[in-house]
């Protein structure tokens, strides 16, 4: 086969999708060639939510007599409109939320169909019983929307079941005929699992392969696609792990113009993807290979702590913030608040807040006492008795009392109530590669260091201990930390 026809560029053939006014107004589900099993799919759900709905509805009506005194079962009476409201509220959230997590079109195994299925249905009842809630409707609505939801939740996942093993039944006759272009390993591998998964629907019909030999289930040649594929009824083909470049543009266009479905298996280094993890980049498909899990719930909420605790802090603590900058004042020339740039998160600087607790040249004076007097080791600047200290200065320390302004910074979303402390710019100067590591997180006004081994003068021990507070971190190690700061303040031991 000529090199020219192969080489031929995938950007010339022309795409199939119309544009016209139902690409606007449709869902991208609904242009898809899934479109029906997703509509099967999701009407079928819409049909048993419904129908358990209409038992309800038909319950409440005998129990009513029976048990005239609960409230629970005087809900709607007289009132069939608000029910059935209800019912389709009900089973549109369901349906948007499995759709969104792959319900009705990427989820295979059972059990990855009840994860899904559960927390659509717990979302969406929950959505539903606050919406209600807010409306000012009594707590007996909340009830039975929830006991709707367990029942839904049951006869939605029994009806999957179901309809999974009369699959595992289904006629050769009417499964998907799939052709491989590769007889390699991972041909191999695509082709054991639709035999072992008849509930896919799909047979293999053969491989193509320009190197292995005619047999053990190679048919063919890449160059006898059409014939094998016309032949054979073929209704999908597979690219496994293509090498050639060429060749599979080659393959895909012929394909294009047998009207054939085609999947391609990429080659991932030995690795597997993400699972939904795969995005375009400048009309490219980039396939995640690794995505670290971050616990965006539990950070969300540690932000809302910071909020609630730093506005909390800064309205109880106002009359003392006052008294403290009039004590300064009185105490020694210069201003209340310490200003400085301090490295946060990812080496953002930002100006953090302190009382002023030294002179107001202290910051000229460090140069010459670091190379004289420092007392920690690397990065780290400490005096035992450092001269620049005022009077005052030394009291508030001692209560880490010269913090409180920090709580602005929490307020702002520089700083957290917790994490590791933010270092001066001439210390994050001197860091070496491993020491940026506690700069993943955002610093906080105390932290697992602060609590632990405060006077410890060795700066690797304070990185290990950030460290260990990023690699373990949770909200109760966050509740633990404010506790013996609250602790270790109340006995003065800060220096």
């Amino acid at each position: 086969m000529a090199q020219r026809t192969w080489s031929k560029p995938l950007a010339d053939i022309p795409a199939r999708v119309s544009s016209n006014f139902l690409t606007v107004l449709l869902s991208g589900s609904l242009l898809s060639r899934f479109a029906w099993k997703w509509i099967r799919l999701a009407a079928a759900d819409f049909a048993l939510v419904g129908v358990n709905w209409l038992v309800i509805g038909a319950l409440l009506v005998p129990l009513r007599g029976i048990f005239p005194r609960v409230w629970l079962f005087k809900f709607a009476e007289g009132r069939p409109v608000s029910l059935l409201g209800i019912a389709l509220l009900h089973v549109a959230l369901i349906t948007l939320m499995g759709h969104g997590e792959g319900l009705y079109v990427g989820c295979c195994t059972l059990t990855k169909q009840a994860c899904v299925l559960g927390r659509s249905v717990l979302w969406a009842t929950t959505v539903l019983c606050i919406a209600y809630g807010m409306q000012g409707a009594p707590w007996t609505t909340s009830a039975l929307i929830c006991g709707a939801g367990v029942l839904h939740f049951g006869s939605l996942l029994a009806w999957r079941q179901w309809s999974r093993r009369t699959r595992l039944h289904h006629p050769r006759s009417e499964r998907r005929k799939v052709l491989i272009v590769g007889a390699g390993a991972v041909g191999r591998r695509v082709a054991e699992h639709l035999e072992d998964h008849p509930e896919v629907a799909r047979m293999v019909y053969g491989f193509l392969d320009n190197e292995k030999r005619i047999g053990d289930g190679v048919i063919g040649r890449v160059a006898d696609l059409a014939r094998l594929a016309r032949t054979g009824f073929v209704d999908e083909l597979i690219l496994a792990a293509p090498r050639d470049r060429d060749l599979t543009q080659w393959v895909v266009r012929e394909a294009r113009r047998l009207r054939l479905d085609v999947k391609i298996v990429p080659e991932l280094f030995g690795c597997s993807a993400t699972a939904n993890e795969i995005e375009q980049v400048g009309g490219m498909l980039v396939v995640c290979l690794h995505a670290e899990r971050l616990p965006a719930a539990g950070l969300a909420l540690k932000r809302c702590i910071d909020l609630v605790g730093a506005s909390f802090g800064l309205i109880v603590l106002s009359p003392l913030l006052g008294v403290i900058a009039g004590l300064i004042k009185l105490d020694s020339p210069g201003p209340v608040f310490y200003r400085a740039p301090r490295v946060g998160r990812k080496g953002h600087l930002f100006r953090c807040y302190k009382f002023r607790t030294m002179v107001s040249n202290a910051d000229e004076m460090k140069t010459a006492l670091r190379q004289r007097d420092n007392q920690r080791s690397g990065p780290f600047f400490k005096l035992a008795d450092d001269p620049r200290i005022t009077r005052l200065g030394r009291l508030l320390r001692r209560y880490s009392a010269d913090e409180l302004p920090q709580l602005w910074n929490v307020l702002k979303g520089d700083m957290s109530l917790v994490g590791p402390r933010p270092h001066p710019v001439d210390d994050y100067a001197a860091y070496d590669i491993e020491h940026l590591a506690r700069l993943d997180v955002t610093p906080g006004i105390t932290g697992l260091w602060q609590v632990t081994a405060r006077r410890d003068p060795s700066f690797q021990r304070s990185i290990a201990l950030d460290r260990e507070y990023i690699r373990t971190w949770n909200l109760i190690s966050d509740a633990r930390i404010l506790l013996k700061t609250f602790l270790a303040v109340a006995q003065g031991s800060g220096q």
